[in-house]
């Protein structure tokens, strides 16, 4: 069970990351990333996907999943957890997120987090830890807290070669979907962030505009005060 300093509880927000073992990267394709992106997006609920190399092959070629509409439909009427944002970097994840029902949380980053796992030694033979002991947590305790969490969030792949000042083009992100069409539905919420906001411009102005990412120790969740 992931060690956590807060207690998770139904209704309330939450900063989770995730980092590969000893700081290893942890996607090495956009394979790898689709799958990862396919888990954090659609495992919310217990529904199960026997073969989901089909859909990342659907998402390759057409950028969309391909998932049955009842499907996703039973996802969102039963899901554990309401995913708010995430990015995915080069050896690390981040995500914001509500907890809907009572070990919500658990749930949802043991399934996405063993699924990855699994698939990523499959692919390369390899075995061990894939990630580094338990994800990291914080509690988001204010509105102000949540906007300025998914300014970091959203702002966070700007580290990457050739993504700063275009962070909104960025494919493994929510960001993109903040501002234009949403490709996950109602299995990404941006609701709650967008309605403080005129138009997604007015978002994407204040996300660039947000002195996030300016420091490299700044909501560092390894470095904060979360461990044992």
């Amino acid at each position: 069970m992931p060690y956590r300093k807060i207690q998770f509880a139904p209704g309330e927000y939450y900063h989770l990351c995730v980092r590969g073992n000893n700081k290893q990267d942890i996607f090495f394709d956009d394979r790898d990333r689709a799958r990862m992106m396919f888990l954090i997006t659609h495992l919310q609920s217990a529904q199960t996907f026997p073969q989901i190399h089909r859909v990342v092959n659907s998402y390759q070629k057409t950028l969309r999943f391909g998932v049955d509409q009842e499907i996703l439909k039973k996802i969102v009427d039963e899901r554990y957890v309401v995913l708010q944002a995430f990015a995915l970097m080069t050896n690390h994840i981040h995500i914001a997120l509500k907890e809907e029902h009572e070990g919500g949380v658990v749930t949802y980053m043991q399934r996405i987090l063993t699924a990855y796992a699994k698939y990523l030694n499959a692919k390369y033979a390899t075995v061990g830890h894939v990630l580094q002991g338990p994800y990291r947590s914080v509690h988001v305790s204010s509105n102000e807290q949540l906007l300025y969490l998914s300014t970091y969030i959203h702002r966070n792949p700007r580290e990457l070669p050739g993504v700063a000042g275009r962070e909104h083009e960025y494919e493994w992100s929510s960001f993109k979907d903040y501002l234009g069409e949403n490709r996950f539905g109602k299995l990404l919420d941006p609701s709650l962030i967008l309605e403080q906001f005129d138009s997604p411009v007015d978002y994407k102005k204040f996300v660039d505009e947000s002195p996030a990412k300016t420091s490299h120790m700044e909501f560092d969740l390894y470095e904060s005060d979360t461990s044992p």
